[in-house]
């Protein structure tokens, strides 16, 4: 099989193939797809995230130091002292695990303080985690919204939200369009009983930020309420990195206010904050909460000890922003397209799934790790190589990455 003439949407479905014989042919498509170097996924790491990273390479099994610009871990919490320091403490103390679901014997105290300090960061009434940012969103959407309600979506909305819609319907505006999301609003306004509008506040493939203060002023004229994802706010975003809400100067105006814990934050799980009433609905309908065992001791001990330092540490916060200000100026000067990028996230638009690849694997060899984004997880006009910066980046990194870059964007004719 010539992987270059698929992609992964020819075997979402195969007419006539069942499960086994769907997996064999993908099979073959994954293992040209290895032969040729395109497969840049599951790279393994020995040495966890860190700017500079070990990793073993897939196809020789040497071992590389490689310029990491492929994480979420922004303010690269995941190895500060007092984060792991807050870890290993919580660990010693409570154990492995939680042991039980968060409803019967799996709640900790540690676990409430957690969803207090989130809740108090967020300017929210309450708050709970989750064991997954996934999960949160899913699963507070499934329980929320029914067949008589509407979801009314950002077309570029993470892949979690719009599976949480699947028990309802859903209606969707054009990206960060205030004209199409009033145009929705209005034809929604006496159709259903609940209209939620849902966004990321920051988007993971796009890094441009929602419209929040817009969103909201337009949702509550039109009688909906609005939930925004801080996936890739939270830390990075507004005065104190709070996110989208302190951005805009609007927190405590968004109704529900979701996101992930495993990034800017270092840890894993998600979680949900909105009033108390609303809070307490969702502890007891949704599933993915209420059927996962509860948040492990040392990661609830790493975030209550993360959350402060994003408070007490901003020049974090700043350096991240210094390097987000020099590498932007650094890749439109070499002439790459990033289209509306305006935080850690840059997305080099290339347009050309196989140049996309070729790029990545090319970058791969100088020891540089980028992620590959192709069709279908974009479309194929907006293919792109997706690069993120945290702040432990230094301009040798930096400089060093735009160099390759540079490089590479000349002789595949992209610049």
């Amino acid at each position: 099989m010539d992987s270059t003439k698929y992609s992964q949407a020819d075997f979402a479905s195969i007419e006539g193939k069942d499960i086994m014989e769907r997996a064999a042919i993908f099979a073959e498509f994954l293992n040209d797809t290895r032969e040729r170097r395109h497969l840049q996924y599951r790279r393994v790491s020995l040495s966890g995230s860190a700017p500079v990273m070990q990793v073993q390479d897939p196809y020789t099994g040497q071992i590389r130091d490689m310029i990491y610009f492929g994480s979420n871990d922004y303010l690269n919490l995941t190895r500060h002292p007092r984060v792991i320091k807050a870890g290993h403490e919580a660990l010693d103390k409570y154990g492995a695990g939680a042991g039980s679901v968060p409803l019967l014997g799996g709640t900790l105290d540690i676990h409430v303080r957690l969803e207090e300090d989130l809740a108090r960061f967020k300017a929210c009434e309450a708050a709970m985690i989750y064991t997954s940012g996934f999960g949160s969103n899913a699963g507070t959407l499934i329980s929320l919204l029914q067949k008589d309600d509407c979801a009314i979506l950002d077309m570029l909305d993470h892949a979690s939200i719009v599976d949480g819609c699947i028990n309802t319907n859903i209606r969707y505006f054009s990206h960060n369009n205030m004209e199409s999301l009033e145009r929705v609003l209005k034809r929604s306004r006496d159709k259903y009983r609940t209209k939620l509008v849902v966004v990321d506040g920051v988007y993971s493939m796009d890094g441009d930020i929602a419209k929040l203060d817009q969103i909201v002023e337009l949702a509550h004229h039109y009688g909906a309420y609005v939930m925004v994802d801080e996936a890739h706010a939270t830390g990075v975003i507004g005065d104190n990195g709070r996110g989208t809400p302190e951005h805009f100067h609007i927190e405590g105006k968004v109704d529900i206010v979701a996101g992930t814990l495993s990034k800017a934050l270092g840890a894993v799980g998600g979680f949900i904050a909105a009033s108390k009433p609303l809070i307490d609905l969702i502890r007891f309908y949704s599933r993915s909460y209420i059927f996962s065992t509860a948040m492990t001791p040392q990661a609830a001990g790493s975030l209550i000890e993360a959350l402060k330092v994003i408070e007490e540490e901003p020049e974090l916060r700043q350096k991240l922003w210094d390097n987000i200000r020099y590498f932007r100026k650094g890749l439109t000067s070499i002439g790459f397209d990033l289209g509306n990028a305006e935080t850690a996230i840059f997305p080099i638009i290339i347009g050309d799934d196989l140049k996309v690849k070729e790029i990545c694997r090319r970058c791969h060899e100088e020891n540089l790790y980028v992620n590959p984004v192709v069709y279908p997880a974009v479309s194929k006009k907006l293919s792109r190589i997706r690069i993120s910066l945290t702040a432990g980046h230094t301009r040798e990194h930096m400089d060093r990455a735009l160099d390759i870059l540079e490089s590479l964007g000349k002789e595949y004719s992209i610049i």
